[in-house]
């Protein structure tokens, strides 16, 4: 796929392939780019710096995107570290050039820098413009997508919008490779709890002629691949289910549990409906979100642990409870030899998320599946299927 961007922006981000863990906790197999433009205009206006990891390698490409030019404005969209974590060295290197950002924006940088950049500095608002010759920037406040100082940008000449964290993806910028799973995994563990807030901003990205979405991580989005984001962006943001399905998550510790909940997705594979399974003790916890969310329908099965709930499980929740999940149906399956106690702490959790259908029968076995644990199981998968 070709993305033609207008010719008077340039693409001057940096690929991180050898990072781990971004924020320090979302495995990123394939790493993760860090996204920065640079409007070439009368005016010149970078958009948005690097994370520090790849500073020197950033101002190399923003010193050739330049050629020789001083930039006459920093635009800051967002503060988090990953995107402004090289807005000190910048600020050294073109000391006559401003920082635009809003009024939630400088103080933020002041306690990450410990510099007021005072005389410095543009504070814009909603419906605010930058004037850069032939192409304009229109602000866009975004506030809680995911940060309280997150603002967008459109450019109205090219018809693109700079997205901050909004539409961005794991992995590279590479808008050949597969979007909707690292997309997905990204937004709901990231951005998912803040729903409302991305409907506002999609409300407000609806009434301008966007043919191109500049996010800061992963691919530049236009035609199709525009389309279906905006799409998936919908339904994330409103916690509807991508798809009919259901999700069994199971959390079992010498493999019992793990056999049972086999088996039932099984059963509910049997009743016409799709299934994906996933094995919590060695998943990514945030694939395992991301999929919650994916289907109309989840399965939990855990053993008992410490008077509790296994503790992958119990991440599980603790995740899909702080990232709003909601609307969907739940089917649970506990496990314990002795004084089974995972369904209770299960359906703890679950009474504090909202638009959930728990279903009956709450299955409880004990050490090993029996013929009478099968039975339940079958009536628990036939009541998933009418439930959805």
């Amino acid at each position: 796929m070709n993305i033609k961007l207008d010719p008077a922006v340039v693409p001057v981000g940096c690929f991180d392939g050898d990072i781990d863990l971004f924020e320090s906790q979302y495995a990123v197999p394939n790493g993760v780019s860090y996204n920065s433009y640079v409007i070439l205009d009368e005016k010149t206006a970078v958009l948005d710096t690097v994370d520090p990891r790849r500073t020197d390698e950033w101002l190399a490409n923003l010193d050739k995107a330049l050629a020789g030019r001083a930039p006459d404005y920093l635009v800051i969209h967002h503060m988090e570290p990953d995107h402004a974590g090289s807005i000190s060295a910048l600020a050294d290197k073109f000391p006559g050039m401003t920082l635009v950002g809003n009024a939630k924006t400088f103080p933020m940088l002041t306690a990450f820098t410990g510099e007021s950049y005072e005389g410095r500095t543009l504070t814009v608002k909603e419906g605010d413009t930058l004037e850069l010759g032939a192409h304009t920037l229109t602000f866009v406040m975004a506030p809680m997508v995911h940060w309280p100082e997150v603002m967008v940008s459109y450019e109205s000449t090219g018809k693109t919008l700079f997205s901050a964290d909004g539409f961005g993806r794991f992995g590279g910028p590479d808008p050949d490779a597969p979007w909707v799973d690292e997309a997905r995994r990204y937004y709901i563990n990231i951005v998912g709890k803040y729903g409302s807030n991305v409907q506002a901003l999609l409300k407000k990205a609806a009434a301008l002629d966007i043919q191109t979405v500049c996010p800061l991580h992963g691919p530049t989005l236009s035609g199709g691949a525009l389309a279906l984001a905006l799409e998936k962006y919908g339904m994330w943001s409103s916690y509807a289910p991508e798809e009919k399905g259901v999700l069994v998550a199971y959390a079992s510790i010498h493999g019992h549990t793990a056999k049972a909940a086999l088996e039932l997705a099984g059963m509910l594979e049997a009743q016409g409906l799709k299934v994906e399974t996933m094995d919590l003790t060695r998943r990514d916890w945030a694939e395992a979100v991301a999929g919650a969310f994916r289907y109309s329908g989840l399965v939990l099965a855990a053993a008992s642990y410490d008077a509790g709930v296994f503790p992958p499980m119990a991440q599980l929740l603790a995740r899909l409870k702080s990232k709003n999940f909601q609307n969907r149906t739940v089917g649970l399956m506990e496990n314990g030899s002795w004084g089974p106690t995972a369904m209770r702490a299960m359906l703890a959790e679950l009474e504090g998320m909202k638009g959930l259908t728990i279903l009956e029968p709450k299955i409880t076995i004990k050490s090993a599946a029996g013929e009478a644990d099968r039975a339940k199981m079958r009536e628990l998968a036939g009541a998933m299927a009418a439930a959805l």
